[in-house]
């Protein structure tokens, strides 16, 4: 009990906080059908990075399928992962659902992460499972450039739309970029580690430098980019590709671009050491890797798909169509204290 007052306290910390508790009392012998005795299963608690519509969709699917309960908060990659590392000892929840890989390797040199191979992640790539198995990746995310038709050519008519990331240090843009906050976002954060890996550590500091002057907004929320866009509110973002995909699939006059040395990388999901949980937190990450599960989430919002039998929803890229940088996450994950202290005190 003393565990639940404490997790519903947490919930009034966090800005953006969601619950959804689904039980399926009475129909949970019918509702068994992932192979797994979780009739005696607590309730599942997860920190949520991923949007409230998807994740609200996923578990309820997944109450249904296992009859286990399941209760969100939904904040952003920082205010998380901070929190799963605070609380590593006394840990507040059971999973950590979305984020780049990066933060899940993060959270894992902490001591954060139960190391847990999943049945399901046995037909994976191997990019999408950690070394030891304290993270695993449920979707691919990559970056690409969000432009609003409509603002763009009002205000850039004699300007080609921007193809590549170095179009972007056009000084005509200054004021019409929007970027997420890489402190805050695993978004943004994505966006630094793909220049400085593309560009070297150099002039990847030296385009980050030049291009921060012409972003007219820096949020926390990586999905803010690609809302922004799609209102009409700035000409051109810097946005996951599926987020710029589900806007235009709403009928808002957006264009999307992955321009050529891109990143990849996989938006992850890990358990918390330390959680008296473990069986209910297990029978998730199985539930994640799913092909039901997957297709469930490229349905809503245009992910695409790491299990190789789930297919994603018709108008997402796909991976073969992209050009992407050989990214070294590793790199990422033991560079990132330093890269965001330098940002804090030279960029913003």
């Amino acid at each position: 009990m003393k565990k639940m007052k404490n997790f519903s306290l947490l919930a009034l910390s966090f800005i953006a906080t969601s619950f959804l508790t689904a039980c399926n009392s009475g129909k949970e012998n019918k509702a068994l059908d992932t192979k797994q005795k979780t009739t005696a299963l607590k309730e599942v608690k997860i920190y949520s990075i991923i949007h409230e519509e998807e994740t609200k969709a996923l578990t309820e699917l997944f109450t249904k399928k296992t009859g286990i309960p399941a209760t969100f908060i939904r904040a952003s990659t920082g205010e998380l992962v901070n929190r799963v590392i605070a609380d590593k000892d006394n840990p507040q929840a059971d999973i950590l659902l979305g984020g780049a890989s990066s933060y899940h390797i993060q959270a894992d040199n902490e001591g954060a992460l139960e190391q847990y191979r999943s049945p399901n992640a046995k037909n994976l790539p191997s990019y999408a499972i950690a070394e030891d198995y304290s993270w695993t990746g449920f979707c691919v995310l990559t970056l690409g450039i969000g432009i609003n038709q409509t603002r763009y050519n009002e205000k850039f008519k004699d300007i080609p739309i921007p193809k590549t990331w170095d179009d972007l240090l056009n000084p005509a843009y200054k004021g019409e970029i929007v970027l997420t906050n890489p402190v805050a976002s695993s978004t943004a954060y994505l966006f630094v580690q793909n220049q400085l890996q593309r560009l070297g550590e150099e002039k990847g500091w030296d385009y980050l430098l030049k291009l921060a002057p012409l972003v007219g907004q820096f949020p926390d929320s990586g999905s803010a980019p690609a809302k922004l866009i799609g209102t009409g509110e700035y000409s051109l973002g810097v946005s996951y590709i599926h987020a710029i995909a589900k806007y235009k699939d709403e009928g808002f006059d957006v264009t999307m671009v992955a321009p050529p040395q891109t990143v990849g990388d996989v938006d992850c999901i890990s358990i918390m050491k330390n959680t008296d949980n473990l069986e209910a937190a297990k029978a998730f990450v199985d539930f994640m890797l799913s092909k039901e599960a997957q297709e469930l989430m490229s349905s809503i919002n245009f992910t695409i798909p790491v299990n190789p039998e789930a297919k994603g929803k018709k108008g997402s890229i796909s991976v073969s169509s992209l050009d992407l940088i050989n990214y070294d996450v590793k790199l990422a994950s033991e560079q990132k204290n330093a890269v965001l202290e330098k940002w804090s005190q030279e960029v913003k």
